[in-house]
């Protein structure tokens, strides 16, 4: 009895997961016909309005991933070679700590680069 009810569960989740989709996939289109049938209605070009790319957005992640990644290995060098005792159990902390601050570090140098290149440009005009 207990089978063929896990079978059943199974079929089910199967066919929920696969109208899920559907519907998401369908929600996305249609509310993006939507929205450019209310730019067209409004007598807007949809052409014209392409997302726009941010320039730094690659550069604020990129640093804060690479901050992350120093912090992490930075953890645990200190974990293995400073914090070294009788019995292993790891110092959660210490990793959880140093990845934080890495990557508030990674962002702090992303917006250090941002702002320096926005008042060069300001410095221009």
């Amino acid at each position: 009895m207990e089978n063929m009810d896990t079978a059943n569960l199974g079929i089910m989740c199967g066919i929920i997961i696969s109208l899920g989709f559907f519907a998401m996939i369908f929600g996305i289109v249609y509310l993006y016909k939507r929205e450019r049938m209310a730019m067209i209605e409004r007598g807007m070009d949809p052409r014209k309005y392409k997302p726009q790319s941010a320039p730094y957005h690659t550069l604020k992640w990129g640093l804060l991933l690479i901050g992350a990644g120093s912090g992490l290995f930075l953890a645990f060098l200190l974990d293995r070679l400073a914090f070294k005792t009788d019995y292993y159990d790891g110092n959660p902390a210490v990793y959880f700590s140093l990845i934080a601050i890495c990557g508030g570090l990674g962002l702090f140098a992303s917006y250090r680069i941002e702002k320096k290149e926005s008042d060069k440009l300001t410095e221009q005009q």
